[in-house]
C-alpha cells in the first residue's frame, strides 16, 4: 500500500504542498481504492479513523506530523478534500471506504512535563474554539460530509470531550449535522472514569458518554459496563437503539450486509490494484511536491551531476527507510533512500557521521569530515525521527538532537564545494545556526515523505524537480519557548504576563522561517487586476441593523449570523509572472487583515490557489474569497463577525485594500 502519511507524505508533509489540495483528494482517491482490494481479499476493513485535523499549535507537540499544520483554513480544507477523496463521492449516500475525522475537540498534548494527555484539562475560551480548533471539524463535517467523528482523551474546561453533550450531541450532531457516528479514542471512556475520576461508578462513566452522544467505544468498557447501566436506571434501552442505529446505518452505506463483494460496487477491485506504477508515481509526486526550499544563498542548488562528482552523503538519515513513512503508515511498495535516489544521479561517498538521531557522540565525526574534504558537494541529511517526537512523546526543545548541530558546523567547515543541509522531522528545528552560516548554501525539509522521498529529495537536489512547497507551521527560534507552557492553550499573545502568542496568526515576535515561506528555483512577481473591487456591501438583515455596531472597530462589525451570507463573496484576479529561468509551480497565498480590534488576528490566510508558469510567462488566477466565512473574525463572547471597514489584502509584497460596508436591508412585515 501507499504510505505516504498524509499531506507530506505524512500530513504535514504533504502539506508542504498545500497549494496543490487536489492531490489531498486524489491521493485518498488512490487510498480508498488500496483499501476496498485489501477488504476484498480479506485483509482489512472499511473503517479509517483519518485524518487527523487537530490544529498544529504548539511546534513540541509529537503528533503535529499527523496535521495538516497551524492554520485553520489550511486545515478545513486539507479535511473536506481528504474526507471526499477517501469516502468517494460517486455513489450517493453510499460509501467506499469510511474516514473518521480526529481528535475533537482541542488535542495536541501527548505527553509534555509531567501532564500527558490522559489527565490534562485543555482551558479553551468560546473565542479560540470558534475561531481555531473547531474550524476543521466543521469542515470535516459539514463539507467533507465524514462518515465519522472521533472524540478525544483530554478535558476542555472540565468535561472529557467524550462526555460533554454540549461538543457531540449538541455541536457535532446538532449544528453540524453529523450523519454517521462518534466514536471514542481507544479506551477514553475507561480514561475519564479511571484516570480522571469523572465519575464514581463505570456505569455513571458509560452513560454519561453515550448520553452525551457517543455511538461506538474503540475498547471493552462500554460493552462491560452498559447493561448494568441500565438496569441501574441510568441509561434507557432507546439511547443505546440509537447509539446502534448510528453505527450500523454507515456499516449499510458501506454495503457490509450487501453480500458477496465482487458483486457490487468496487467488488471488481483486488492485488492487481494495489502498488500499481501511477499509485507509485504518485507516492513520488507527492513527496516532490512536499519538499521545502528553505534556504538557498548562491544559490547553491541545483547540484550538477557532472560537475559535482563525488558527493559526499552524511548523516543519521541518509539512509533510512522507515523513518521516511513516519507514523501511522501501511507497508510499503519498496523505498527509495535518500542515498540511493542520489546514487542514480552521481556517485556518492556515504558517511553517518551518527549512530542514529541521537547522535550521542562524535565517534563517527572523522569519517564524516574526511568525506566532506574529498568531494566537490555535501549533502547532510539529518533531523529527528519518531524516537523524538511521536504519539505520546511531545519535544522538549526545538533543537536538534544531541550533537548534530556540531556534526553539521564541523562538516561545513570542512566542505571544499557546496554544503546542503536537508532535515526529516515533522514539526519545525530551530536551524538559526545553518540559516546564518555562510557554508551552508541551501536547506531543504523534506518532512517524513513516504517510500520514494529518497527519489524525490534527490530530483530537487539535481534540479529535476522545480521545488514549490511552502512551510504549513511556523519555525520558531528556542527562545519562543521561554515562557510557553503546553499546557496553556491561549492562541493570542499576552504582553502582560510575556506571553507570545502562538502560531502567525498571533504571534510577531521573530521566527527561523515564517508560516507559507518556501523558495523556488525561479522568481514570481504578483499584480492585482485593475479591475479587483475596492468596495464590497454586505447585506445586513434589516431587523438586526441596531445591533450591528461595535466599538471593537470603527464602522461596526455585523454578525454573520445577521448577514446575508448566501453567495457573498469577493473576486480578485492576480496576475502571477514568472520573472525567472525555469518553469515553476507557484502558491498563491492571499492573508487578510482585519481593521482594528485588539484581539483580532493580525492577518489570517484566505484563500490559496496553485498555478503553474512557464519561465518568463504569465498566468492570470481567480481568487475568490467569501467574506462571511473568511473576512469574519471571532470576538471574546465566541461570537463571529464580519468587521467593516478596511481589510488589507496581502499578495506575496502586494497589498489591496477592500472596504465591506454595511447595507441595511427592509424588514418585510408578512
Amino acid at each position: 500500500m501507499l504510505c505516504c502519511y498524509l499531506l507530506m507524505c505524512g500530513p504535514s508533509h504533504s502539506d508542504k504542498k498545500w497549494g496543490q489540495y487536489n492531490l489531498w483528494h486524489d491521493f485518498q482517491q488512490v487510498v480508498s481504492d488500496e483499501a476496498r482490494a485489501m477488504y476484498n481479499g480479506g485483509m482489512g476493513g472499511l473503517t479509517y479513523w483519518s485524518p487527523n485535523v487537530n490544529i498544529f499549535r504548539d511546534p513540541r507537540w509529537g503528533r503535529g506530523q499527523e496535521t495538516p499544520g497551524e492554520d485553520p483554513m489550511v486545515a478545513g480544507e486539507y479535511a473536506a478534500r481528504y474526507v471526499r477523496g477517501l469516502q468517494g463521492t460517486d455513489g450517493g449516500d453510499r460509501l467506499k471506504v469510511a474516514a473518521c475525522c480526529k481528535h475533537y475537540t482541542a488535542y495536541d498534548l501527548d505527553n509534555w512535563s509531567g501532564v500527558d494527555r490522559f489527565h490534562f484539562n485543555a482551558k479553551v475560551s468560546k473565542q479560540d474554539i470558534e475561531d481555531t480548533f473547531d474550524i476543521p471539524f466543521r469542515s470535516c463535517v459539514m463539507e467533507g460530509k465524514v462518515a465519522s467523528v472521533m472524540c478525544s482523551y483530554n478535558q476542555v474546561n472540565g468535561i472529557p470531550t467524550c462526555a460533554d453533550p454540549k461538543l457531540l450531541r449538541g455541536t457535532v450532531r446538532g449544528a453540524w449535522r453529523l450523519n454517521g457516528y462518534i466514536v471514542s479514542d481507544c479506551d477514553s471512556v475507561g480514561v475519564f472514569y479511571d484516570n480522571q475520576h469523572y465519575t464514581s461508578t463505570p456505569e455513571a462513566a458509560a452513560a454519561d458518554a453515550i448520553k452525551a452522544g457517543l455511538d461506538l467505544d474503540c475498547g471493552p468498557f462500554l460493552g462491560v459496563h452498559t447493561e448494568k447501566a441500565i438496569q441501574g436506571g441510568l441509561l434507557k434501552e432507546a439511547e443505546i437503539d440509537n447509539a446502534l442505529f448510528n453505527t450500523i446505518t454507515v456499516q449499510m452505506r458501506l454495503g457490509m450486509f450487501d453480500g458477496e463483494p465482487s458483486d457490487h460496487p468496487y467488488g471488481n477491485l483486488g492485488p492487481k490494484d494495489v502498488c500499481t506504477g501511477p499509485h507509485q508515481e504518485l507516492a513520488l509526486e507527492a513527496a516532490r511536491q512536499g519538499i521545502v526550499l528553505l534556504k538557498n544563498h548562491g544559490p547553491a542548488l541545483p547540484l550538477s551531476s557532472r560537475r559535482h562528482r563525488p558527493i559526499a552523503v552524511i548523516g543519521p538519515n541518509s539512509d533510512v527507510t522507515l523513518t521516511m513513512i513516519g507514523n501511522y503508515a501501511g507497508v510499503a511498495c519498496g523505498y527509495t533512500t535518500p542515498l540511493q535516489g542520489i546514487r542514480k544521479y552521481t556517485r556518492a561517498i556515504h558517511q553517518p557521521g551518527c549512530a542514529d538521531v541521537a547522535c550521542n557522540d562524535e565517534a563517527m565525526f572523522g569519517g564524516a569530515v574526511e568525506a566532506a574534504r574529498q568531494a566537490e558537494a555535501t549533502i547532510m541529511v539529518m533531523g529527528l525521527d519518531q524516537s523524538i517526537e511521536a504519539e505520546f512523546r511531545d519535544r522538549a526543545g526545538l533543537l536538534l538532537p544531541g550533537r548534530q548541530q556540531e556534526l553539521i558546523s564541523k562538516v561545513a567547515a570542512a566542505s571544499k564545494g557546496p554544503v546542503v543541509l536537508v532535515l526529516m522531522s515533522g514539526g519545525p528545528i530551530d536551524v538559526s545556526f545553518a540559516e546564518n552560516d555562510p557554508k551552508i548554501g541551501a536547506i531543504l525539509w523534506a518532512g517524513y515523505p513516504g517510500q520514494a522521498g529518497g527519489a524525490a529529495i534527490a530530483d530537487v537536489l539535481f534540479g529535476s524537480h522545480n521545488p514549490g512547497g511552502k512551510l504549513p507551521m511556523t519555525w520558531y527560534p528556542q527562545e519562543y519557548l521561554n515562557n510557553l507552557p503546553m499546557t496553556t492553550m491561549d492562541m493570542r499573545s499576552n504582553p502582560s504576563r510575556n506571553y507570545p502568542g502562538r502560531t502567525y496568526r498571533f504571534y510577531k515576535g521573530p521566527v527561523v522561517y515564517p508560516f507559507g515561506h518556501g523558495m523556488s528555483y525561479t522568481s514570481f512577481a504578483h499584480a492585482v487586476s485593475a479591475d479587483a473591487p475596492t468596495v464590497v456591501s454586505v447585506p445586513v438583515d434589516g431587523r438586526h441593523h441596531h445591533l450591528y455596531n461595535d466599538t471593537a472597530f470603527s464602522g461596526g462589525a455585523v454578525r454573520v449570523t445577521h448577514a446575508r451570507c448566501k453567495g457573498l463573496s469577493l473576486s480578485v484576479g492576480v496576475d502571477v509572472k514568472n520573472t525567472g529561468s525555469r518553469d515553476g509551480s507557484h502558491t498563491l497565498l492571499v492573508f487578510a487583515s482585519p481593521p482594528g480590534g485588539g484581539w483580532a488576528p493580525h492577518k489570517q490566510l484566505v484563500a490559496f490557489e496553485k498555478v503553474k508558469v512557464a519561465a518568463g510567462g504569465r498566468e492570470r488566477v481567480a481568487v475568490r474569497i467569501h467574506v462571511c466565512k473568511f473576512l469574519s473574525v471571532v470576538d471574546g463572547a465566541g461570537i463571529r463577525r464580519i468587521p467593516m471597514g478596511v481589510h488589507a489584502l496581502h499578495i506575496g509584497g502586494v497589498k489591496h485594500a477592500v472596504s465591506l460596508q454595511a447595507h441595511i436591508l427592509g424588514v418585510i412585515k408578512s
